[in-house]
């Protein structure tokens, strides 16, 4: 099974892990990742910390935890190569609504679009 296809199928959480240019890590419950034609990923972001780290560090870690009994699940290592704000392409991607009172229009989304450097499994490897 490819990785878009893990994806597409498992169930469970991910953590994103950023850092700004000092090296002060954040870390934020995310989705799964999109995967792009051109082999990219991309994750749907609001204007937080974990955007504004990657604005001075372009480098991120996601760590998917499968649902279920024992520890399941992947490390991707990756590199931000672009982004995109209040695009179309953002909009057709999400998964779920905001109701319109929990999602300000003054809030903006941006579609961070990321290289897998590598992949590794949750534990181990």
């Amino acid at each position: 099974m490819d990785l878009a296809d893990y994806f597409k199928n498992a169930k469970g959480m991910g953590v994103l892990a950023t850092a700004d240019n000092s090296g002060v890590v954040d870390t934020a419950i995310y989705s799964r990742p999109h995967f792009m034609e051109d082999g990219t990923v991309a994750f749907i972001m609001r204007d937080r910390l974990s955007h504004a780290n990657l604005q001075t560090n372009p480098h991120a870690s996601y760590l998917f935890v499968e649902a279920g009994q024992g520890y399941n699940g992947k490390r991707l290592y990756l590199q931000k190569v672009g982004e995109e704000k209040e695009t179309e392409r953002l909009y057709a991607l999400r998964r779920r609504t905001t109701p319109a009172d929990e999602d300000p229009a003054d809030d903006p989304k941006f579609l961070v679009f990321f290289e897998i450097e590598r992949v590794r499994p949750l534990v181990g490897d």
